[in-house]
């Protein structure tokens, strides 16, 4: 449910404020996998998408869909929530 809530309240975002989410759950992404000690290339193993496509990811050098979120979170043992509150 605060999924939903979280992804109801971005609509209205201007383009600054968007980047500023799409940041953050980036970097919780990213400090995840590092807690994890999980590379980047075993994450993107486990997507079956090269490590350089995730890297672009986790930069937030391209979109990303709720699905591959929901994906990567899966890889990373943790809960959609942990990445969007």
């Amino acid at each position: 449910m605060i999924f939903v809530y979280a992804i109801s309240n971005l609509n209205g975002l201007n383009q600054n404020q968007m980047e500023i989410v799409v940041n953050s759950i980036t970097g919780k992404i990213r400090l995840r996998r590092e807690t994890l000690n999980y590379t980047q290339a075993y994450v993107a193993g486990k997507l079956g998408i090269s490590q350089n496509a995730y890297s672009k990811i986790e930069s937030g050098q391209t979109n990303f869909s709720v699905k591959r979120l929901y994906e990567i979170v899966q890889v990373l043992e943790a809960s959609v929530a942990d990445f969007i509150q």
